[in-house]
This record gives C-alpha cells, structure tokens and sequence, in this order.
C-alpha cells in the first residue's frame, strides 16, 4: 500500500528541489509566467531528468499528475498566488 502524500511538497521533493512552502513559491515566482505554449514538463529550468519525470507522471497518468496539475496551473495561471 502506497501512504506517501502525492501533494506539491512532495513533488518538489522528488524532483531534489527545496519543498518547503516558501520555496515553493519562490519557484513559482522565479519562473512565472510560463508561456500558454509551453508544457511545464518542458519548460527550460528543468533538468533532463525532471523534464522526464514530470513527462512520465502525466502520460501514465500516475499518482503525482495532480501535483504536476497543480504546478501547471500556478505557472500558468494569469494572476499569481500570493
């Protein structure tokens, strides 16, 4: 039985960066806005490897898509969170 959360924190932790809240929108606010056209499992601040991760997440539709969901959105959305 899988327990781990599958939340944003989580995420960020996967893919080795600082999952605390402020760095997490500290990331966000960094690399915001990222353009309509671009995946962010393609955006150019990911490494090779994270840009495969998130890419596997979504295609197999695993349990962190909707971490990777959430990330899309608050990088793509037309006002920041505060």
């Amino acid at each position: 039985m899988d327990i781990m959360t599958h939340d944003l924190g989580a995420l960020f932790a996967q893919l080795g960066l600082d999952s605390d809240p402020a760095s997490i929108d500290a990331f966000i606010a960094q690399n915001y806005p990222l353009p309509d056209d671009v995946k962010v499992s393609q955006a150019d601040f990911w490494s090779e490897n994270q840009k495969r991760f998130l890419q596997e997440q979504m295609l197999i539709d695993a349990q962190w898509a909707m971490a990777v969901d959430e990330l899309n959105a608050r990088l793509h959305q037309s006002q920041p969170r505060q």
